[in-house]
């Protein structure tokens, strides 16, 4: 009888047309991240039970841009770099659950198919976009990492712009920023092939980084703009407070995480 192998679709005979290989994943990336405070009733509406509002800086709000090269655990993906590089954009907040403050994930985009299939196992609710962010450079016209070196961030979805940000560096920092400080409290969802069954998969899941390494940290100010779309609210998390922006060069492991729930989610 004939066996069909690999991580996750399409499955073959022989596993390499998987679109994304088994953990542990490895990340390169650049984070360019802008915090700010919104109404905690726009951030209470995105957590579904039995996820509750932090207790503290309830309305807190990351947003980031993220540069990455990606990879398994063989790093063959790095020589063959359309299978490595991707951008994504995506905006956290913080929950309790059950007396622990984590991170959330609440809307996120990506631009290419492996990042979206990463995000289906991971809890992320992964979408395509378009994301461009300025890169640093040693040489030539672009910004160093350094006071007063400026980026430019954009995000769009289906032909329009979402948001757009201009980050200004001022001076080196302890931390990256605290709402994407905590590990991520995930659901992991699938609906019945059945009318009417409700979800074939309903998982809060853990996650995190299994290992992680970094540069400097730098913190700045941001100008930043959200805007309307006819399939999209991340303008819901509208702009209140600035709180910072911040720079910084990473290096992540993933690994898995860890079941907190099953079968409990209100999700339609």
């Amino acid at each position: 009888m004939a066996s069909v192998r690999g991580y996750f679709h399409p499955k073959t005979a022989t596993g390499s047309a998987s679109l994304i290989p088994s953990p542990p994943w490895h990340y390169s990336g650049d984070l360019l991240t802008v915090e700010y405070r919104t109404d905690p009733a726009r951030v209470r509406e995105l957590l579904p039970e039995p996820l509750g509002l932090a207790d503290e800086d309830p309305g807190a709000v990351a947003l980031i841009w993220a540069d990455w090269q990606s990879c398994a655990a063989s790093g063959e993906e790095l020589l063959d770099p359309v299978r490595a590089q991707y951008r994504e954009a995506f905006a956290v907040v913080r929950c309790s659950y059950q007396g622990r403050t984590y991170s959330r994930c609440v809307y996120i985009w990506v631009d290419k198919d492996f990042a979206i299939a990463r995000g289906l196992h991971q809890g992320y609710p992964k979408k395509l976009g378009s994301i461009h962010q300025t890169r640093p450079h040693p040489y030539g016209p672009a910004p160093r990492i350094e006071a007063g070196a400026r980026f430019g961030a954009t995000l769009a979805a289906a032909d329009r712009r979402l948001a757009q940000a201009v980050v200004t560096l001022r001076e080196e920092s302890e931390s990256n920023g605290f709402v994407n400080g905590h590990p991520m409290a995930h659901h992991r969802w699938l609906p019945s092939i059945e009318p009417g069954k409700g979800l074939a998969l309903d998982e809060l899941i853990e996650s995190g980084a299994a290992s992680f390494e970094a540069g400097p940290a730098w913190r700045g100010d941001a100008e930043l703009e959200l805007f309307e779309g006819p399939t999209e609210e991340l303008a819901r998390l509208e702009i209140r407070e600035p709180i910072a922006a911040y720079y910084r060069q990473v290096g992540v492991v993933w690994n898995g995480g860890t079941l907190l729930e099953s079968g409990t989610s209100a999700a339609e």
